[in-house]
């Protein structure tokens, strides 16, 4: 499958979500798809970001945007994580890695002088036609949905 790269149609996709449910792209048509991935619930740098969409996530919906999240993690850890932090947005559960490889976010990092396979933390906005506008690769979470938030505004 070819990656997605902006200013095109990003392919329709589904995953399962926490809370029992499957989330598919062309669900959201007409809307805004905030779709950000991290490397792992409950880690200090994935909890910081994923409370800071929480916090934003009214101005966000005012611009008819959604937050999706997505990571490697099991249903039943993004439940366990989405329910501790009150997220009130879809965790999605890319167990195969399917997902990550469209958006080419899988990448060979180093932890503790170890080499390990794990998701680059990134971001991508989706307009409501489902065409991709914006990347943030190798996010610094610091700031980092308020530079999300001001992109959406421009979508207006």
């Amino acid at each position: 499958m070819t990656r997605v790269s902006v200013g095109r149609k990003v392919p329709d996709f589904e995953l399962p979500a926490a809370a029992d449910k499957a989330v598919r792209l062309s669900g959201f048509k007409g809307r805004n798809v905030v779709l950000y991935f991290y490397p792992k619930d409950n880690t200090t740098g994935c909890t910081l970001e994923g409370r800071d969409f929480r916090d934003h996530q009214t101005k966000f919906k005012r611009l008819n945007t959604v937050i999706l999240g997505v990571s490697r993690d099991s249903l039943k850890s993004h439940e366990n994580f989405r329910v501790k932090y009150n997220f009130r947005f879809d965790l999605l559960s890319d167990e195969n890695e399917k997902l990550c490889r469209l958006f080419g976010v899988m990448r060979e990092k180093n932890m503790y002088g170890r080499k390990v396979h794990g998701i680059e933390r990134s971001t991508f906005l989706i307009d409501g036609k489902g065409i991709l506008r914006r990347e943030w690769r190798k996010v610094s979470v610091k700031g980092h949905v308020a530079e999300v938030l001001d992109a959406v505004k421009t979508l207006s």
